[in-house]
């Protein structure tokens, strides 16, 4: 209550017949929530908190209790309250609620509170702010009971426009969305869950951003410390449920150092590009954090351009001036460094062959590129693998879906030790920084090479494959759009500098084998392979290009098959709450056909494949958004320009053949 003659804020809760006597409601002045009491002709208004477990009063009910007298009841575990004064049975003049001046006036109950004061500086927000200086930009999650300390702090920074915040609809979209911001930029994003299911919901996009070395801070509430172990609701162990996804994972506890604890998560993430995670207990969110500093990245991070070995590279260079056809292949971990791979393989007149991973670091049209190696790529590619005298290899991990020979000489290089070798013996394993090591080869290259020209057969084969594209292109059996068609389509539609989220499934095959890159950046589930990727990345894709000066203005793309998007298309309801500007390019073919295509040629009969869909196109509309569907070949450029030339989100349905992949 305020002292006499204190000022005092008033703030109309209620019209005057609108709670009946004997009842209590919860009601907002200002920023607080008060229980509301109209009892024996009183109005009272008293701190809605139970100080049991936070249960809301206002919710509760007044009974009569066995002795005779009415009170307040908590309606979570029962604590009783005077209705009048807050005062529990038996309380003393020191405890109970926290009672609020009340005036009844014509136009309804009014409550009297203190002018605001400055807001009291929290754990959280020692550890927002530390967020901020080590460059976290978004966030992406959903607010909850066991994280709204935490969540105001994000809340604060918001304000103040030193992040963003996108909430999401299932938190599994939560960690796509980090992931494919990662993947797109190197760069950390956070995602934010309360306890139990909350948390276990991000374990796929965790797992995907793992996997694929993609730095992620995953923030998850938890219940109050002084509930830890017994098996309160909704606690899990996260500690155990996160150890084996994250490099580092740690609980924040009233004595931690805040801003070095968060410091630590977010270094990690970003050397070791991996997977981070705090648990925030609910009751430590708030605790008052006094002068404790936010940290930041200044003075604790090295350059991680490593020089290789001497020898090392005298043996690679000595192999790449004897051969004769040698090839260079591309995976993801070459991705900041194709300038120099690029230099190299121009010295040689070699050809680059790329993982799928690395689709688009190398624009096909480029008269050094052929195109994937692999199951989504072309025959290209493998007929210049199966004719090269030497393999060079820049940060591939030798994935089984590539198929790179083992038989063949192979110089391998890459920053990661354990990758070097991961799978089989090679030639030469280099360990360096790829473009460091790419410009040393070819500085090292100086005397007479044995290589010959394979640029004119590149264009050849390119020639070769580009004109049975168009006739499958062509191909139709009565039942749909082929995928050679829709592909071709985007191909001449895109935007050059697009970012393109893609999904697993046969569109995936078929997007490797048919789209020819420019300078789009192409993000997948990698070594996961997870179904349902591509739309919550390309929401993490277009956080990104709001973020960073070197993605404005791109447009972000994503493609998917039917049984992928339906995993997450709730999230299409966000990308229009946020107005994000994201085209989805959708084949629909009523199946999950890699599957049924893995049964028939496992001999097995097809069996609970088939998928019933409602108009996809339709419910893009229904949500607010662009939905268009599309049964004929003829329409698809126009129908694909359209869609990307919206402003805001965009569904392009495909009817298409699952045969025709």
């Amino acid at each position: 209550m305020a002292e006499p003659g204190e000022q005092l804020v008033w703030h109309k809760v209620a019209d005057v017949g609108e709670l009946p006597e004997g009842r209590v409601k919860t009601v907002s002045a200002g920023s607080r929530q008060l229980a509301l009491v109209h009892f024996q002709g009183q109005f009272t208004a008293m701190e809605n908190r139970c100080p049991h477990q936070g249960g809301p009063l206002g919710e509760g009910s007044i009974e009569t209790g066995t002795d005779g007298k009415c009170w307040l009841r908590c309606p979570w575990h029962g604590w009783d309250f005077d209705p009048l004064t807050g005062k529990p049975p038996g309380g003393h003049e020191d405890t109970g609620q926290e009672i609020f001046a009340v005036e009844v006036r014509d136009d309804g109950v009014y409550v009297g509170l203190e002018a605001s004061t400055e807001r009291e500086r929290t754990v959280s927000d020692v550890m927002a702010e530390t967020m901020v200086n080590w460059g976290v930009r978004h966030v992406f999650g959903m607010v909850g009971h066991s994280n709204l300390g935490l969540a105001d702090a994000l809340r604060l920074q918001e304000e103040r426009g030193n992040l963003s915040y996108i909430g999401i609809r299932h938190e599994g979209a939560a960690s796509f969305a980090c992931s494919g911001y990662a993947k797109l930029t190197g760069r950390p994003a956070a995602c934010l869950t309360i306890a139990g299911p909350g948390a276990t919901n991000l374990m796929t996009g965790l797992w995907d951003a793992k996997v694929d070395r993609a730095p992620v801070l995953a923030m998850t509430g938890q219940v109050n410390v002084q509930v830890f172990g017994p098996g309160a609701f909704q606690e899990v162990d996260l500690a155990s449920a996160f150890e084996a996804v994250s490099r580092f994972s740690q609980t924040v506890l009233n004595g931690s150092d805040h801003g070095e604890l968060m410091s630590l998560a977010l270094k990690n993430a970003i050397i070791e590009r991996d997977v981070t995670h705090l648990i925030f207990p609910d009751d430590v969110q708030t605790l008052p954090a006094g002068d404790a500093k936010a940290l930041g990245p200044g003075g604790r991070m090295g350059t991680s351009a490593i020089t290789p070995p001497a020898q090392e590279l005298e043996e690679a260079i000595a192999l790449i001036a004897g051969a004769k056809r040698p090839i260079i292949i591309v995976g993801y971990g070459a991705r900041e460094s194709m300038d120099g791979v690029i230099a190299l393989a121009e010295h040689l007149s070699a050809p680059i062959l790329t993982t799928f991973k690395a689709k688009g670091q190398i624009a096909d049209g480029h008269p050094h590129a052929a195109g994937v190696l692999g199951r989504s790529g072309t025959p290209i590619a493998s007929w210049f693998m199966n004719e090269s005298d030497l393999i060079v290899a820049f940060g591939a991990s030798f994935s089984n879906h590539t198929g790179i020979e083992p038989t063949k000489r192979i110089i391998q290089v890459d920053f990661e030790r354990m990758a070097l070798g991961k799978f089989h013996p090679v030639t030469v394993p280099v360990w360096g920084d790829i473009g460091v090591t790419a410009r040393a080869m070819m500085n090292g290259l100086d005397g007479e090479l044995a290589v010959v020209d394979q640029r004119f057969e590149l264009a050849e084969r390119w020639a070769m494959w580009r004109e049975e594209v168009a006739g499958r292109a062509k191909d139709d059996l009565g039942n749909g759009l082929s995928s050679a068609a829709v592909f071709s389509s985007l191909t001449r539609v895109a935007p050059e500098d697009a970012v393109i989220a893609v999904d697993v499934g046969n569109n995936t095959y078929s997007f490797g084998r048919y789209f020819e890159c420019q300078r789009q950046s192409v993000l997948m589930s990698g070594y996961l392979g997870s179904i349902g990727f591509s739309l919550p990345a390309a929401i993490g894709a277009w956080a990104a290009t709001q973020d960073f000066d070197e993605h404005k203005g791109r447009k972000v793309l994503s493609v998917s098959g039917d049984g992928g998007f339906a995993q997450y298309m709730a999230e299409f309801t966000t990308a229009v709450k946020y107005g994000m500007d994201i085209t989805h390019i959708l084949l629909n073919n009523g199946e999950l056909g890699k599957i049924s295509k893995e049964q028939r040629a496992g001999d097995w009969p097809v069996w609970q494949t088939a998928l019933h869909n409602p108009s996809f196109a339709a419910y893009a509309r229904l949500c607010g958004g662009r939905g268009v569907r599309v049964t004929d070949a003829g329409d698809l450029d126009n129908a694909l320009a359209e869609a990307i030339a919206h402003s805001g989100p965009a569904l392009v349905e495909i009817m298409t053949d699952v045969e025709l992949i």
